[in-house]
């Protein structure tokens, strides 16, 4: 194995020099130091890593340089290594901007220049940085290489789940030499991808989500039998409520089905959201309120789907797939929505295959120099086609109202307008998707004219609408014709609780139609579907629930 990198950025040559001295002088033998003199250069040294395999454990950048400053370059970096410690050198007139970066990209530090003596004011620092490194779960293990075919789609959703749980991986097609090499060496053919093989050198081979998430150290079994709270979902609500759950003493089980974050956490960049004036990217935003959930002592199951809610008096169990349970004082449903499918010919076929629903970053460098097509209006529409217009020729939006303005945030309008090889195309639709071995061409109608034309591409993002997918709590919960659940006042109809209920009060705010039982976020009908009031109905649900055990 490779050393871990510990990679220093400075424009000044003395001081470039003097830093990967010191460093060099006391963690040579462990790590290797890695030299830039600008943001640029250490992004180039970045992805040389990043596709090497290798890992970073810690990244030094001067905040004043010209083209990209520290703390652009550090927010940039943070997309290719989440986990790498971050530290900002600066000068004593530099202060006030070094402690708002801490908001900005999650600095973990900032050191003055000079930092003589080293022994003093350099290395305690990096020695506590590089021990909370260490400690991350996947910090020590060697790399995972997963082997399959390009347009495989069981090969995309192994890929898709190991890029959207942040852990890294190596991908080699079936027919490359060091792929057919890995097949041989676990006596397989190109027939048996996908192949993962762990850190450890074991071969898994079509695995399951919850053989891979055990395999790359997520937990899949609970600690406990029984908890205060359980939540549903780690998107944002249900992230929010985990932590506000476990840092005010309650014993908090989080429960995911795919990855944390949920649609949030694939947008390329979130702009409005409170607090971020530069933007974060939802794997960046997940990532830490992740972090900030297992440090207050939220427990985090992965890769486990809950198939049915239910009560046996005052307690509550949810039970998973494998016909498994845990039970609690308290639920918060927090599992968000999903994209609605696109119901034209060729599509389901070729899901996984050059048809993919939400924004597939893992997908982005395969798309560079082509062109793309991006289905929906709405925010994640665009934030989509704004970070792969980074990549592809040509993006192509297909919307059916005549423009976006009516569902799409102003700023990001701004932004589509201002990117000279992103195309809105207005009253269009997809009516048809062929190909052979992957996507291949679009049939295209124009809803006013009803005519058709045939265009090339390999490449469809789809984005339309939300689904809740509540059927699981179908004669258990209230829910609306959409499948959304219903809450609080919309349950009391002339006056009358609802059917069941039981208690000598009516439901709280978020509270759904079996007590002790809430929603909160996207999956609740007649939510404002933004990130932000995600995460403060997680937050409230959590005081609701504190109300409920104490009246219990």
């Amino acid at each position: 194995m490779t050393h871990p990198a510990i990679l220093t950025v400075d424009d000044d040559p003395a001081v470039s020099r003097a830093v990967a001295r010191d460093l060099r002088r006391r963690y040579g033998e462990r790590y290797r130091v890695v030299r830039a003199a600008t943001g640029l250069e250490a992004l180039d040294a970045l992805r040389e890593i990043k596709l090497r395999g290798e890992q970073v454990a810690l990244l030094l950048a001067d905040y004043r340089m010209p083209q990209m400053n520290g703390v652009q370059f550090l927010e940039a970096a943070m997309d290719l290594f989440p986990r790498a410690r971050r530290v900002l050198l600066t000068a004593y007139a530099d202060t006030d901007a070094a402690i708002s970066a801490i908001n900005v990209v999650d600095v973990d530090h900032y050191l003055l220049k000079p930092w003589n003596p080293p022994e003093e004011q350099l290395y305690p620092v990096v020695d506590a940085l590089l021990d909370v490194w260490l400690a991350s779960p996947d910090a020590t293990s060697a790399e995972i290489r997963v082997v399959g075919h390009r347009w495989s789609a069981p090969s995309y959703k192994v890929r898709d789940f190991l890029a959207r749980n942040l852990v890294p991986y190596r991908w080699h097609l079936a027919d490359d030499p060091e792929g057919a090499r890995l097949l041989s060496a676990a006596g397989l053919t190109g027939a048996d991808v996908p192949l993962v093989v762990t850190a450890e050198g074991k071969s898994l081979v079509q695995p399951s989500e919850a053989e891979l998430a055990a395999s790359v150290g997520l937990t899949i079994t609970p600690a406990a039998d029984f908890y205060d709270v359980i939540v549903i979902g780690a998107g944002p609500a249900g992230l929010g409520a985990a932590v506000y759950g476990a840092s005010e003493g309650l014993r908090t089980v989080l429960v995911e089905r795919r990855a944390t974050g949920g649609q949030a956490g694939q947008s390329s960049r979130i702009e409005n959201y409170l607090g971020f004036p530069d933007g974060v990217s939802g794997s960046q935003l997940t990532e830490r309120a992740r972090r900030q959930a297992l440090k207050f002592g939220a427990e985090l199951l992965s890769a486990r789907e809950v198939v049915a809610l239910e009560n046996t008096g005052s307690t509550r169990v949810v039970r998973f797939a494998d016909d498994t349970r845990i039970a609690a004082h308290s639920v918060v449903l927090a599992t968000g929505v999903s994209y609605r499918m696109l119901d034209v010919p060729g599509c389901a076929d070729l899901t996984g295959r050059g048809v993919f629903y939400g924004s597939a970053a893992t997908e982005a460098a395969n798309c560079a120099g082509q062109e793309i097509y991006v289905v929906g209006g709405a925010n994640s529409a665009g934030q989509a086609a704004v970070y792969f217009a980074r990549y592809a020729s040509h993006v192509h939006i297909l919307i059916r109202a005549e423009d976006l303005r009516s569902s799409m945030s102003q700023y990001l309008v701004g932004q589509i307008e201002a990117i000279d090889n992103i195309t809105v195309h207005p009253f269009t639709q997809v009516c048809a998707s062929e190909g052979d071995e992957h996507l291949e061409r679009l049939t295209l109608i124009d809803a006013r004219t009803g005519n058709t034309r045939l265009v090339e591409t390999s490449w469809l993002f789809i984005f339309i609408g939300a689904e809740p997918r509540t059927d699981w709590l179908d004669g258990v919960v209230a829910r609306d014709s959409r499948g959304f659940v219903v809450t609080g006042p919309d349950l009391v109809v002339e006056g009358r609780r609802p059917a069941g209920w039981g208690l000598p009060r009516d439901p709280y705010h978020l509270e759904c139609s079996v007590p002790g039982v809430f929603a909160a976020g996207d999956v609740r009908a007649d939510s404002v579907k933004r990130v932000a009031s995600a995460v403060g109905e997680g937050a409230m649900a959590i005081s609701l629930v504190h109300r409920y055990l104490e009246a219990q």
